[in-house]
């Protein structure tokens, strides 16, 4: 699939509050418009966005958020219009920014990304390489580490961030076309659903625990890693620092393994100076270390059981994984939106409740996948593809 790119007016660079209101006001009006940021986080929690990006049908604009004084509540008001379809490529940290800003999520959200993933263009296609395959130009990558923070923004870094909206704008018809034409639409939106959840962009402190991956089955050091993960994360949002710069990863998992409850304990944990022990957030991580000693059995946290889980037959997990590449390879859908590997794991087990054997992956996969565990297909090499058959019955 080749389409060809339109050409589109030089952009502009807004800066004033009058400018953002015009222009969001007529793209209110649009059947789509295509979004993007430049931000900068190496030293804040929250994104400090730089420049908002939008394209329509006439118009392509870049808003100076950084600039003096500029509202931005027209731009909240655009990406809340129903009617407007909003186009990011991989949109989540987007997502994230303008929920952080307008206390919202945008509606009617359309991502690139997964639609190429629908579409059969492969897993997590950058968006360099998706306007290649559609409209065959090529996105100037000199500017990809910019400091967009620092101003005045050169020519060459405007133009480069304007590419990032224009060629969206093919990419989403030529997309939306292709979906359409294969009868997946409904695919796409299933797979978007999760970006319209602000639980996806605000995760419970209280669950952040689980990604440090203890390695311990003892519940009450795992209560205290969930009261300090928990106190980290809110230190990080009141300090607008990075979650490693409040206290690293490797303290927390030692502190809940030795479990001080002493400024001088504290202050022997590796990674922790005196000076915090001693300090105000000190006596906030003695104080979570506390209610986690407090918590009563009942409350809590469990082990992970996936380790304490009957595994499956690895010999059968891989025949499931050659019979999703196949399944995948024939129908030019991406395997990882199918089927994970937990997926497997759970269908070899002969588990029921799981993502791959509910909607649409259910009739692409799910259902022969049941079928090659109970024995029922098997698979073979035709003329060079893997191909299902239908095992006879063996006569009584």
């Amino acid at each position: 699939m080749r389409s060809k790119a339109p050409t589109f007016p030089t952009p502009v660079l807004l800066t004033s509050s009058e400018e953002v209101a015009r222009i969001c006001e007529k793209l209110q009006h649009e059947p789509f418009v295509t979004i993007d940021t430049e931000f900068v986080r190496e030293k804040t929690y929250w994104p400090e966005l730089c420049l908002v990006q939008l394209a329509g049908t006439e118009d392509v604009v870049l808003i100076d958020t950084l600039a003096p004084g500029i509202d931005l509540a027209p731009l909240g008001d655009l990406l809340a219009k129903p009617d407007c379809i909003k186009v990011f490529h991989a949109a989540r940290q987007d997502l994230e920014i303008f929920l952080h800003i307008f206390d919202r999520l945008p509606v009617s959200v359309f991502d690139t990304q997964v639609a190429a993933m629908v579409a059969g263009f492969g897993d997590q296609v950058g968006y360099d390489s998706l306007v290649g395959a559609i409209t065959g130009r090529s996105i100037d990558k000199a500017h990809r580490f910019s400091d967009w923070s620092a101003r005045p923004l050169s020519s060459a870094q405007i133009a480069y961030a304007a590419a990032d909206v224009t060629h969206l704008r093919t990419v989403y018809e030529a997309l939306r076309r292709q979906l359409a034409e294969q009868g997946r639409l409904h695919w796409a939106d299933s797979e978007q659903a999760i970006l319209t959840e602000e639980k996806t962009f605000r995760p419970d402190p209280r669950r952040l625990w689980e990604k440090l991956k203890a390695r311990t089955s003892n519940r009450r050091m795992l209560a205290i890693l969930r009261e300090v993960a928990a106190w980290r994360e809110q230190e990080a949002q009141n300090a607008d620092i990075p979650r490693q710069r409040v206290i690293r990863d490797e303290s927390l998992l030692e502190i809940a393994a030795v479990h001080p409850d002493t400024v001088e304990a504290l202050s022997r944990i590796r990674g922790v100076t005196r000076g915090f022990a001693e300090g105000k957030m000190g006596r906030g991580l003695l104080e979570a270390i506390c209610i986690a000693q407090e918590c009563p059995e009942s409350e809590l946290p469990k082990a992970p059981s996936k380790s304490e889980r009957v595994r499956p037959s690895a010999a059968l997990v891989a025949l499931l994984r050659v019979l999703l590449a196949a399944k995948c390879e024939e129908h030019k859908v991406a395997p990882r939106l199918v089927a994970s590997s937990e997926d497997l794991d759970l269908i070899a087990l002969g588990e029921t409740d799981v993502g791959a054997l509910r909607g649409w992956r259910r009739e692409l996969f799910g259902l022969d996948a049941q079928a090659l565990v109970r024995g029922e297909i098997a698979l073979a090499v035709v003329n060079g593809l893997v191909e299902l058959q239908r095992v006879a019955e063996t006569a009584a």
